[in-house]
């Protein structure tokens, strides 16, 4: 059996809607919400790398590598928010948070 292209961006279209209804489906714990948002990216390099070998170029996995650059860092500096807001509330529960109204 030949794997094709449309193989690998069925693969990466159930992993964005997976991560599309961690984010609908959950809205109470931010940690999911998080993990959520790192696999609509991961997604979205699973196929600017699929696109990248199959059209003989390397620019989408440049692109690829600079994503995943700013979503360590994206996830790095929300966890750490996350962390230090535990420590001054006591919770990380969406529906407590009050901090954020203006």
């Amino acid at each position: 059996m030949i794997i094709e292209q449309s193989h690998f961006l069925f693969v990466s279209l159930y992993i964005f809607a997976i991560s599309i209804g961690g984010l609908l489906l959950n809205r109470r714990n931010i940690i999911i919400l998080l993990i959520s948002i790192e696999l609509m990216l991961l997604a979205i390099n699973l196929q600017f790398v699929i696109f990248s070998v199959f059209l003989d170029d390397i620019i989408g996995q440049i692109n690829a590598l600079l994503i995943l650059t700013v979503a360590a860092a994206e996830s790095a500096i929300g966890l750490a928010l996350l962390v230090v807001y535990y420590r001054i509330k006591g919770t990380i529960s969406i529906n407590k948070i009050n901090l954020l109204h203006g």
